[in-house]
C-alpha cells in the first residue's frame, strides 16, 4: 500500500491530515505529523502536500551511515529508531523535504504509509492505493 496525492488542487489547508497523523502516535497538535501542508504562496495559490512518495530507491536510506532506514519492497523506508544517531543526513537527502524531524528525540519522522491521514481528508486529496 502506498499513500498517493490524488489532487493537491483540492487541498484547502485545513491540516486535518496532519492532526490525524499526530494522533496516530498518541500526540495532539501537528508537531509529530509525518505529512506537511504548506502554502504555495498565499491562499489564492493553494497548498503543497508534502509527504513521502515511497521512492523505489530512497535517497534517505542510501545516505544513512548506520542503516537505520531500511528500504521497503513496496517503496519508501522503515525507520529503526534504536539504530538512528540523529545525524540528519536522511532529511538533507530527501528531494521532497518529506523527512520531518522530532527535535526532542533528535530523530526523523517519516510517513509509514498507513493512510490514516487520507481517511481524515475532507476533500479527497490523499488516498491509500495498492
Amino acid at each position: 500500500m502506498k499513500l498517493k496525492v490524488i489532487d493537491a488542487q483540492r487541498c484547502v489547508g485545513c491540516q486535518s491530515c496532519m492532526f490525524a497523523c499526530s494522533r496516530r502516535t498518541g500526540n495532539g497538535g501537528i508537531g509529530s505529523s509525518c505529512i506537511g501542508i504548506q502554502s504555495a504562496g498565499g491562499m489564492s495559490k493553494g497548498f503543497v502536500v508534502v509527504v513521502c512518495r515511497s521512492c523505489e530507491t530512497p535517497p534517505c536510506a542510501s545516505v544513512c551511515p548506520v542503516d537505520a532506514l531500511t528500504p521497503k519492497k513496496t517503496g519508501g523506508v522503515k525507520l529503526n529508531p534504536s539504530k538512528c544517531i540523529g545525524c540528519g543526513h536522511c532529511k538533507e537527502a530527501c528531494i521532497l523535504n518529506a523527512v520531518f524531524w522530532n527535535e526532542e528525540e533528535n530523530k526523523p519522522m517519516i510517513c509509514i504509509q498507513c493512510g490514516i491521514c487520507a481517511s481524515y481528508c475532507p476533500h479527497g486529496v490523499l488516498q491509500l492505493i495498492k
